[in-house]
């Protein structure tokens, strides 16, 4: 295995959106300001087109419209909140709030210029950045919901769920507020976006309740071939989320690029072994779906694990994700559309707990951050895992509770019946 040097932990540990090691430097990189242009272009690729196609393609034809409409509302939204103050309270120092939420100094960024600097980047390629991850993060929600919840209520959800629920989240992680502090490793999501994401879709999907007929109607994906496009477009764009977290074009990038690739490659293995073993054939859907499981567990490991590293998490997450989905909605009948909390959140919890034991230097990791080594950084994994998922529920779950005492959560059954690209929109997908 890999191992790395004082100085590569040290640009690994400093190119951390949570973790500024370094002091500020007092002029711009090109390098890795060229570099983290480029990663935000990817990631906001995940998301238009790449989310919406991968969803799209799974819906019924009757709703594909509906998934890709939400998914350009919700970029468009979540940006406009992002400057007026979703920046601000995420990423700025909160002076005296500080462990718990950011300040006031970048509302509606009028004091972000050309000349604005924050580390090595100018403050304002840093900012789009970390747009694209709050856009990112509630887009994942959708899937959780689709075919069945008002638009309407989706937007307002969205919109207080990303200054109530993913704002302070972020901050605690990535802002320096308290779970940083505490030493808490998350180089690209795995708790701030996954975890946070996939227990408000498990809420979401209990209380919008189960589409008309689920279980017993079938329901299969209307176009493959459009979500196997939308997920080709999600790996290669994923390196974006990965390696761009290490904010730098150094070494901390190359490892978690590499790690990220392999998880994916062996998730999608993984997921197709099983599924041929137990089916006896494998399918396109099952290597989609573990590409995309490994994706979402490495995202907490991405930095700070080895290339093998990276390979096992991959292993681990098409073989977990593939029980739980299969395991889930049988044994608790909830109908999770697109199976968003048995990848995204249980990859985001498992990923982030591997995180702890794989970043061990003995496996080739560049080391533990927290008190107590493997132990003391399982324990502060396990706490914020622990807290952001009741955080995330139980304000999810408020959120909804408002909403559908006011605006009502989901649309009449003729409406659900009819499919919402018609009865939302007055548009369909297709016009054969």
């Amino acid at each position: 295995m890999p191992k790395f040097t004082t100085q590569t932990r040290l640009l690994s540990l400093s190119g951390l959106i949570c973790f500024p090691v370094l002091a500020n430097a007092d002029q711009i990189n090109a390098a890795d300001t060229a570099w983290i242009l480029t990663a935000s272009g990817l990631v906001l690729f995940m998301t238009v087109p790449g989310l919406a196609l991968f969803y799209g393609g799974l819906v019924r034809t009757k709703n594909v419209l509906s998934v890709l409409m939400q998914c350009f509302a919700i970029t468009s939204l979540v940006s406009v909140l992002w400057l007026l103050g979703g920046y601000s309270l995420a990423l700025s120092d909160g002076g005296a709030w500080q462990n718990l939420l950011g300040g006031f100094s970048k509302l509606t960024l009028m004091s972000l210029n050309a000349d604005s600097v924050k580390d090595n980047l100018p403050e304002t390629v840093f900012c789009m950045y970390h747009l694209t991850f709050a856009i990112f993060a509630p887009a994942l929600i959708i899937g959780s919901v689709a075919e069945r919840m008002k638009f309407s209520a989706l937007l307002w959800f969205v919109a207080l769920w990303e200054l109530l629920i993913y704002v302070p989240v972020c901050h605690w992680l990535w802002g320096g507020g308290w779970l940083a502090q505490m030493g808490v490793m998350d180089f690209a999501g795995g708790i701030v976006v996954h975890v946070s994401g996939g227990t408000a879709a498990l809420v979401g999907a209990m209380m919008v309740g189960n589409r008309r007929g689920f279980p017993r109607v079938a329901m299969p994906p209307h176009n493959l071939t459009m979500t196997a496009t939308g997920a080709g477009i999600l790996w290669v764009g994923w390196h974006g989320f990965s390696a761009g977290s290490a904010l730098m074009a150094n070494g901390a990038a190359g490892i978690a690029m590499l790690s990220t690739h392999m998880s994916a490659a062996a998730g999608s293995l993984a997921w197709m072994t099983i599924e041929w073993l137990r089916f006896g054939k494998p399918s396109g859907l099952g290597v989609i779906t573990g590409m995309v499981a490994g994706l979402g567990m490495i995202a907490p490991a991405a930095g700070f694990i080895s290339p093998l590293g990276g390979l096992m998490v991959g292993v681990i997450a098409g073989s977990l994700c593939f029980a739980t989905v299969h395991w889930f909605k049988r044994r608790f009948a909830i109908d999770d559309t697109l199976d968003v909390f048995a990848i995204h959140g249980v990859g985001g919890i498992v990923g982030s707990l591997l995180t702890a034991v794989l970043a061990a230097e003995s496996m080739g990791g560049i080391g533990t951050m927290a008190d107590g080594g493997t132990l003391g950084q399982l324990r502060v994994q396990a706490l914020a895992v622990l807290t952001v998922l009741i955080w995330s529920g139980g304000i999810s779950f408020l959120i909804l509770t408002l909403l559908d005492k006011t605006l009502g959560l989901r649309v009449d059954g003729s409406d659900e019946t009819q499919g919402l690209d018609i009865s939302l929109h007055n548009e369909q997908g297709y016009n054969f």
